[in-house]
């Protein structure tokens, strides 16, 4: 782990769990905290950044959703996978109550609460991904399978390309 680097409540699960993973550290920039800024930051394709989302479904509750900078959450797929009929994503006001997280540092590991996750099944054809670490600029690299076990996350097709990354 590089010097300075603040250990979360992210990487001491990821400890505590046996699980290997390396930190990365970038300059967040208040005005644009996607994950499309975060893979720039630290020199990663955009399919190997994940960002994380809450969400909630009209009959399971919250969920956390892990996908790819540069694709937007398909709510359908998501309700579908989830067992939902509707899914939508959380009020910004509610993030940080029920995750303990902030906008731009929110991670599917060491939150308040421990909730559904759901990971983009693309996320299987990479050996290593980028995953924001429990703070603002702090990211994980770590192997799919291990983020997988460490979250007890389910696969599935739910995002799709960004209108934005598209145009």
């Amino acid at each position: 782990m590089g010097k300075g680097i603040k250990k979360t409540n992210a990487a001491r699960l990821l400890d505590e769990l046996g699980i290997r993973y390396e930190l990365t550290q970038f300059e967040a920039d208040e005005a644009d905290l996607s994950a499309e800024a975060a893979a720039r930051a630290v020199g990663m394709p955009y399919d190997q950044v994940y960002k994380t989302l809450v969400a909630r479904g009209d009959k399971t509750g919250v969920l956390e959703v892990c996908l790819p900078a540069g694709t937007e959450l398909d709510l359908k797929a998501l309700a579908h996978a989830s067992g939902n009929k509707s899914v939508a994503l959380v009020p910004l006001k509610e993030l940080q109550p029920l995750t303990g997280y902030i906008r731009g540092g929110c991670s599917p590991l060491g939150g308040k609460k421990e909730y559904p996750v759901y990971i983009h099944d693309g996320v299987a054809s990479h050996e290593q991904i980028a995953i924001n670490a429990g703070a603002r600029g702090l990211l994980f690299i770590i192997a799919p399978s291990d983020l997988l076990k460490a979250t007890g996350g389910k696969l599935a097709p739910i995002a799709k390309q960004s209108a934005l990354e598209t145009q």
